[in-house]
This record gives C-alpha cells, sequence and structure tokens, in this order.
C-alpha cells in the first residue's frame, strides 16, 4: 500500500472504547495499534471517545502515544473535550450541586443505585455499594468514595451522573422515570448495567462537533465508530459512521457501514479500509 497516494479524506477518526477499540478483555489488539500508529503518521486525528474520565483513558492513550498538544480526547460521553498535550478543556458541560439532588433523590425514589463522577472523584451514597460501581472505579482508574448527600460539598459541580444496577432491576426502574428528568438532561443507556444523566449541551455527537469545529475539520471528513446508544449521536454527525459487529441494532441501523466484532480487530478493519486506502 502506497501510503503517500492515499485516497481517502478522512481527516479525524473518533473511536469508542470499550466494546469498540478494547477487546473483550480490555485490550488493545496489535493489529489496531499498528493501524492507528499508521494514520496518525498521515495526519488523521485519532480521537478516543469514551464514557470513561480522562483518567480511564490515560493507560491507552499512552501505549498508543496520543498524548501531543494536538491531541484530543472526548471523555465522560461527551461531558469534556480535552487537548492532551496542555490539559486545556476546549469544552466542558458540569451539573449542578442541585442537578446532583435531584437526580440521587430519583434514583432512591425508583430504586435504583446511584454515583456521581466530578473528573477526580467518583461518589456514591449508597452503603451497600453496587458492584458495578466498584468495576467502574477500577476500570476507570478513579478513587471511589462513599459520601452521605448531607455531607457533600454544595459548591461540588459534576461531569455526568449515573444510576446502576442489575440489567433487569434497571430496565424496569427506567419505564418509572419522571418526565422531569428526561426534560432537565440528556438521559441515555450506555450499558445494560449504567444509565447516565448529563448535560443536554453534552454527549459524543455535540461535543465531536465541537472539536471538528475547533479543527477546522468538516464533518464529511470526520468518520466515528462506535457499539452503544451513547454512540448514536457521534455516528449521526460523522460523514463515515461504522458500526461494530457486535453494536446493538439501533447503532447498525444508523451507521452506513459495519465492521467486525472487537474481538475480530473490527476496528483495525474499518481504519484499514476506509482511511489507509
Amino acid at each position: 500500500m502506497d501510503m503517500g497516494r492515499r485516497q481517502s479524506t478522512i481527516a479525524l477518526v473518533a473511536i469508542d472504547m470499550d466494546g469498540t477499540l478494547l477487546d473483550p478483555a480490555h485490550k488493545l489488539t496489535e493489529r489496531a495499534k499498528a493501524a492507528i500508529a499508521q494514520a496518525r503518521a498521515l495526519g488523521v486525528h485519532i480521537v478516543l471517545t469514551s464514557g470513561r474520565p480522562v483518567s480511564g483513558l490515560a493507560p491507552f492513550l499512552q501505549e498508543l502515544g496520543i498524548n501531543g498538544d494536538d491531541d484530543y480526547c472526548i471523555a465522560c460521553n461527551g461531558g469534556l473535550v480535552r487537548r492532551l498535550g496542555t490539559g486545556e478543556n476546549v469544552a466542558e458541560f458540569p451539573l449542578s450541586f442541585e442537578d446532583f439532588r435531584y437526580c440521587e433523590q430519583v434514583a432512591r425514589d425508583i430504586g435504583v443505585h446511584f454515583q456521581a463522577l466530578d473528573g477526580q472523584r467518583l461518589y456514591t451514597p449508597n452503603q451497600d455499594i453496587s458492584r458495578y460501581t466498584v468495576i467502574d472505579s477500577h476500570l476507570s482508574h478513579v478513587p471511589l468514595s462513599y459520601r452521605r448527600v448531607e455531607d457533600m460539598d454544595p459548591s461540588m459541580s459534576f461531569i455526568k451522573l449515573m444510576m446502576i444496577d442489575e440489567p433487569e432491576v434497571l430496565d424496569a426502574a427506567i419505564a418509572r422515570l419522571p418526565a422531569e428528568l428526561t426534560e432537565r438532561f440528556a438521559v441515555l443507556k450506555s450499558a445494560p448495567f449504567f444509565l447516565e444523566v448529563f448535560d443536554h449541551r453534552a454527549g459524543k455527537g455535540p461535543s465531536l462537533q465541537k472539536l471538528a469545529e475547533h479543527l477546522g475539520i468538516d464533518r464529511a471528513n470526520v468518520m466515528a465508530i462506535g457499539d452503544q446508544e451513547n454512540d448514536l449521536t457521534m455516528l449521526q454527525f460523522a460523514g463515515t459512521s461504522v458500526a461494530m459487529g457486535n453494536a446493538i441494532d439501533a447503532v447498525k441501523a444508523v451507521a452506513r457501514f459495519e465492521t467486525a466484532t472487537n474481538s475480530e480487530d473490527g476496528v483495525a478493519k474499518a481504519i484499514e479500509r476506509f482511511v489507509l486506502q
């Protein structure tokens, strides 16, 4: 392949992490790393786009060498867009302490566990801490604290709030969500056990659009790859949208193309097909 005569016009690739770039063991494959390195060598922006906070992306960004002044990531489902070399946030959409109090009360009313992320730490008011909260803390490399609502600092702000529980419990609870919640916030299910609540202006799609505008890249020259509900808006924005083979049906319905699963190097195959040729 003559990399100097690339036909592709894609200048930015937004890639979801869990269920997409990472294999089922939550690792980067050698083929994925090679494809990303080749794309970066051509000047293509590779943007990891995840529900994880920046700390949860850091080990993979380091492994991929994505840490320069012209490198970016989209974290917390679009809650912030960070320029990695400087630590500057290009966009950020915080939630207030009052938002936290309201959503925590809703979680109690519908009988599910609750957690809140302020960018540095994960908080839960539940003494019987959900196992999914513990797993999230571990995978995201964020310390976890049990803290009663009345003991929280009212000046705090949060990047995202989450209702979490066993899938069948969460599904039943979602059916009882008050209309006010979805009127005040963007609400989506990012995994069978995670319901995420964030600012209406946030989301992977709006944040990807802001980053593309910041970089002067037209949406026609953007590719996005994902597998879950929280990837829908970025797939709708991107000129080239790719669903993983293991994606939910709603994602496959929106995406223009489908690649292999995350256990079959689907991301590497998509980059090889749409970016490196």
